[in-house]
C-alpha cells in the first residue's frame, strides 16, 4: 500500500486537519493516511504540549470511523527530538510492503532544505504537499518528489481551539464531538 504520513503535533487535532487528511486519502493515489503525533517537534515548545498519549486518544477518536485513516504513535519510542528521516527510516524497515509519501503544508516545503538528511525524504519517500494561500513554496516545489495539491484549507488552529477552552467558550465544529467530548473528560487545555 501507498501510505501517507501526514505528521503532527494534534494539540488537539481539529477539523482543519481532518479536512486535510481526508483530501489526501480520497482525491490522491494514497491507500491510507496516517496521523502521526509527534510527541516533541523540535520547533515547538514541550511545556505547550498535552500529554502524548492524551493527544493519541483524541486522534483515535477522530478517525476511529474513517476506515482509510489511522492514528499512529511510531514515535514515541524513538528518540526525542523526532526527526522526519529517522522516523521515515524506522517505518521502511518496519513495513517494507508498504511505500511511503510525507504530507506537509505548503509553509514548510519552502524550509525543507534545513531539515536533517533532507536529500534522503525527496530520493527514498516523496512530498505530498497541500498548498497555502500567500506561501512561497521555494525552489523545492519544482522537484520531481514533490507533488503539489489543492486541498481545502480552514483558517483554524490548535491554538485557537486551546485559547477558547482556556476562555470557557465552546469548541463545538472545530473539532468532533468525540474530541471534543475526550478534551471534556480529560480537562484537557483548561485553566
Amino acid at each position: 500500500m501507498k501510505i501517507g504520513l501526514f505528521f503532527g503535533s494534534f494539540n488537539p487535532i481539529h477539523v482543519g486537519h481532518l479536512i486535510i487528511a481526508n483530501y489526501m486519502v480520497e482525491s490522491t493515489d494514497l491507500d491510507e493516511v496516517w496521523l502521526v503525533v509527534t510527541p516533541h517537534n523540535p520547533h515547538k515548545k514541550r511545556a505547550t504540549l498535552a500529554a502524548d498519549y492524551d493527544r493519541l486518544d483524541l486522534v483515535e477518536m477522530a478517525v476511529e470511523e474513517h476506515p482509510r485513516l489511522r492514528a499512529s504513535d511510531i514515535e514515541f519510542d524513538l528518540p526525542k527530538p523526532s526527526y522526519t528521516i529517522d522516523t521515515l527510516t524506522y517505518l521502511k524497515e518496519k513495513y517494507s510492503e508498504h511505500t511511503f509519501r510525507l504530507i506537509m503544508g505548503g509553509d514548510n516545503l519552502k524550509t525543507l532544505h534545513k531539515w536533517k538528511n533532507y536529500e534522503q525524504i525527496l530520493a527514498h519517500y516523496g512530498v505530498y504537499v497541500y498548498k497555502r494561500p500567500n506561501y512561497d513554496l521555494g525552489t523545492l516545489a519544482e522537484h520531481p518528489s514533490v507533488a503539489l495539491f489543492d486541498a481545502p484549507l480552514m483558517a483554524i488552529s490548535s491554538s485557537l481551539i486551546r485559547r477558547l477552552i482556556q476562555e470557557g467558550k465552546s469548541i463545538q465544529y472545530w473539532v468532533t464531538d468525540k474530541v471534543r467530548e475526550g478534551i471534556e473528560s480529560k480537562g484537557m487545555y483548561g485553566k
